[in-house]
């Protein structure tokens, strides 16, 4: 399932918001995909603005990695922040829902935990 809030900010502003945000929750902004920079540095339109951001707690991460290795394989946390119209998005798949699809054992408790962060950052961002 996917997490969402919207914002009527700009998208400068919200990325700063969002990116102040993760810093108070202690988590880090890895790296930002600009989805519409990238398609059209190939000759590829796209309409609105969309960018990925790849976010991470370090201590959730290692523990996380330590507990199953294979939990490497939706790590780290991805929100984007896709325009829709005139309004942004901030949205995000459940990090307690990938961990479900994955069949990853003895993580469950520290998946909720990091959705309920980065729920709170997205929405103190919007």
């Amino acid at each position: 399932m996917i997490m969402s809030v919207t914002s009527s900010k700009s998208l400068d502003e919200l990325d700063q918001d969002f990116r102040k945000a993760v810093q108070r929750h202690k988590f880090g902004v890895l790296n930002v995909l600009d989805l519409k920079q990238t398609l059209g540095n190939k000759g590829i339109a796209l309409e609105g603005e969309c960018r990925v951001y790849d976010i991470c707690n370090p201590q959730a991460a290692s523990t996380a990695l330590n507990t199953d290795m294979s939990v490497s394989v939706v790590l780290p946390c991805r929100v984007s922040v896709y325009q829709d119209g005139q309004t942004l998005t901030l949205a995000t798949v459940k990090p307690t829902d990938l961990m479900r699809a994955t069949d990853l054992n003895g993580v469950s408790a520290l998946a909720s935990e990091v959705e309920r962060e980065v729920f709170a950052m997205m929405r103190e961002a919007a």
